[in-house]
């Protein structure tokens, strides 16, 4: 459904899909097959789950029997009933990569560099050493650069959920290391469209209507994404023809 909201929505923008099929592909699997594709952007579909909650209750005592020295006793040992509850977690979130995790990134930088490199840029540098500081400076800034365009569709993804009346749980990054987000040579994020551990979230991820309407809000933050991209982008460009 993404796929054909984006098409409906920006038909000038093309979609690649890592994976058509229900079919696990390994996290490296998927980051390749991004950076093979040479994508602009990265955006990671997914569903939330939480473990159940766990209760006891006390329901009586139980009468047992032992022996110690030959002798019999009795003692009276307290039993529980244990079970379990969904856990009521609900709401969105929105993730891009660790700062902790930069050097992973600058790595996929490096490995493919064609991706952000014009063909000026990488002809003046094919020749430099990996660990020449021109480069090592130039992997840097495009990191974060990639981090704050990372930050800034992250943020539009969950206003756009909260538009809709969805509960947002923000944009965060995450300590724990998303290998797709941060071994891709480009903007990324990861998004958490609800919890399959919440039954009425399940239904709604489940349902026509709810994968449509969840469709239709990463596309709008995506439009808005490349609007505000293309803008600074012209803006930079009308400064620096006036100087």
């Amino acid at each position: 459904k993404l796929e054909k909201e984006i098409h409906r929505q920006m038909p000038d923008v093309d979609v690649y899909m890592t994976r058509t099929t229900d079919v696990y592909d390994n996290v490296k699997v998927k980051a390749a097959k991004a950076n093979q594709a040479k994508g602009d952007l990265f955006i990671s579909i997914h569903c939330n789950y939480v473990d159940p909650i766990r209760h006891s209750e006390f329901i009586g005592y139980k009468t047992e029997t032992y022996h110690k020295k030959g002798k019999k006793y009795t003692r009276k040992v307290k039993q529980y009933h244990t079970y379990t509850t969904p856990n009521p977690a609900k709401g969105t979130e929105t993730y891009i990569w660790g700062v902790d995790k930069n050097d992973d990134k600058e790595k996929a930088l490096r490995e493919n560099e064609s991706l952000y490199m014009d063909s000026t840029l990488v002809n003046e540098m094919k020749d430099f050493d990996p660990n020449d500081p021109a480069k090592i400076v130039l992997y840097s800034l495009n990191t974060q650069q990639y981090a704050e365009r990372s930050q800034s569709l992250a943020l539009t993804v969950e206003d756009e959920f909260t538009k809709m009346g969805r509960v947002s749980r923000e944009a965060k990054q995450r300590g724990k290391g998303i290998w797709v987000l941060q071994a891709v040579a480009m903007p990324a994020i990861l998004v958490e469209t609800g919890f399959i551990s919440n039954p009425e979230e399940e239904d709604y991820l489940n349902s026509e209507k709810g994968q449509q309407e969840i469709a239709e809000a990463i596309t709008r933050a995506v439009k808005r994404y490349k609007y505000s991209l293309e803008n600074k982008m012209q803006a930079n460009g009308n400064t620096q023809n006036k100087k």
